[in-house]
């Protein structure tokens, strides 16, 4: 595709390519290796992206946590086992045990005590409100899914209008470069025979002078 720009006008005319029509390399496989060899010494594109192109969306890019669940994931690698470490009541570990050592039992003790209340408040909550959260949660997902689909369904089919489009422009001017093709060659075939027609008069005009010349002195 070659473009070309006017300063005057600062408008810019595309001179596209003709894919649908233009089979030249498959007709001619030594022309397609030709075509092949001077690609091959072209400098290579830059491997930066377009301005225009959005950079690539890192995700959890503020959250290690997750993004560390993320990677395990697509590495496929199991999931660590639960840490229940945290959840033991250990005893002292010295017979009998210190003041402080039981002290730090007896916190841990009401540590655990408190986080399984929790717990349980939280599971009631989640028993009586959660199921509709759910709902709601899934109405929006799939609201959200229908459409991006939606979207993708109008962007294939625009494609498939400027693709069908795009070939019958190709095809309706290629039968004009067709038509213009066999017109210039049977232009230039006239034009040959013309020429043959000239010369071939050139030789008789010069034999027929030739001719009277010598009748002339007889």
């Amino acid at each position: 595709m070659a473009s070309l720009t006017d300063n005057n006008t600062h408008r810019t005319e595309i001179f596209d390519s003709l894919p649908y029509y233009d089979n030249d390399l498959e007709q001619n496989p030594i022309l397609k290796e030709k075509v092949e060899r001077e690609l091959a010494r072209e400098p290579k594109p830059p491997q930066t992206l377009h301005p225009r192109v959005p950079p690539p969306i890192e995700l959890f890019k503020d959250k290690p946590g997750l993004a560390a669940e993320l990677a395990r994931v697509e590495a496929h690698q199991p999931l660590a086992p639960l840490d229940t470490v945290r959840y033991q009541l250990p005893a002292p570990t010295s017979t009998p045990g210190t003041d402080e050592e039981w002290q730090q039992a007896l916190k841990n003790a009401q540590s655990q005590l408190e986080h399984q209340r929790i717990r349980h408040t939280n599971l009631a909550l989640l028993q009586t409100y959660g199921p509709n959260a759910w709902r709601i949660h899934n109405y929006l997902l799939e609201a959200t899914a229908k459409q991006a689909e939606t979207a993708l369904e109008e962007l294939k089919q625009r494609t498939t209008d400027v693709n069908r489009e795009r070939k019958n422009s190709q095809t309706r001017i290629g039968n004009q470069l067709t038509s213009l093709e066999n017109k210039w060659t049977e232009l230039i075939s006239s034009i040959l025979q013309i020429e043959m027609a000239n010369v071939a008069l050139d030789a008789e005009v010069d034999r027929l002078n030739k001719k009277e010349a010598e009748l002339a002195s007889i």
